[in-house]
């Protein structure tokens, strides 16, 4: 008899997000990076994206039954606790996520993707109401760059000082953990923001000089990285500088596609010494 060899358990974890034909950002970055942290990764896609990085041609959305008809089958056989959403789109599909996201008690990290980093729109005007509205106790962690925070949290963001503002109301705001990103900001090193539990935290590295559509799919990957980290069990502090030193290293790691593109790709070294988490004060 040939001795029968003991399986690796994998966690699984479940991205809810728009595909990115050109492979950066979406579906395929979230799958990427969960793969990279031995984490299988399912997906339930909400619209087809016509990209590649310099530009978005064209979107088409599924119907919101769709999008719960693929969570509501990963989860008949493959028990998924954690789950991050991306692209959503439209409030029927939001309406659609959301609520099979409360039916299954799924924990849920949001990246709540408004425009993407070519300029195009990848959330509807009359569909943003409704993800405010659906938020609200709902998510564990909330991932927004400073354009949409300043839109969840109707507050403008010119540095430090207000992104600290900021993420303190959102986390008022929708009972969750925020990690605001501040890639957006010039500075000397690259500074997030993390409220949780009532406290507030700044998260920084140092800040890199990147060619042409390198960081295309950062965000994507950083909320993509906390969720494996969530589904892997660490704790949090550790999960936030893992999914920062993720995203460092995969910058600065950056392939070349070709003809002058380069993309995010999982690194080969870890970078977790050059991130630092301070707690902060207003």
């Amino acid at each position: 008899m040939t001795k029968k060899s003991k399986m690796k358990f994998y966690p699984s974890a479940m991205t809810i997000a728009g595909s990115d034909s050109g492979g950066g950002a979406g579906i395929a970055a979230d799958l990427r990076t969960f793969n990279a942290f031995g984490v299988f990764g399912t997906c339930a896609i909400t619209a087809v994206t016509s990209q590649n990085p310099a530009t978005v041609r064209r979107i088409d959305s599924l119907p919101g039954a769709a999008a719960a008809a693929q969570i509501e089958t990963i989860l008949e056989k493959i028990p998924v606790k954690h789950c991050k959403t991306g692209m959503l789109f439209s409030a029927e599909i939001i309406d659609a996520v959301f609520s099979a996201i409360k039916d299954h008690h799924l924990k849920l990290v949001c990246d709540p993707v408004m425009i993407s980093t070519s300029g195009k729109k990848l959330l509807q005007d009359e569909a943003v109401a409704m993800l405010i509205d659906r938020l609200k106790d709902s998510a564990s962690w909330i991932t927004p760059n400073i354009p949409e925070a300043q839109l969840l949290g109707d507050c403008r963001i010119t540095g430090i000082k207000d992104m600290l503002r900021c993420a303190a109301k959102l986390h008022e705001t929708f009972s969750a953990s925020i990690f605001l990103k501040g890639g957006h900001l010039s500075g000397n090193s690259s500074t997030d923001v993390i409220a949780r539990d009532g406290r507030l935290y700044t998260l920084t590295s140092p800040l890199l000089d990147l060619p042409q559509f390198a960081s295309h799919g950062t965000g994507c990957t950083l909320s993509a990285a906390l969720t494996a980290m969530c589904a892997l069990d660490l704790p949090w502090k550790q999960a936030v500088c893992e999914s920062k030193a993720f995203v460092y290293g995969s910058l600065s790691q950056c392939v070349t596609l070709g003809a002058g593109i380069t993309a995010m790709y999982p690194p080969t070294e870890d970078s977790i010494q050059l991130i630092k988490l301070d707690e902060a004060e207003l």
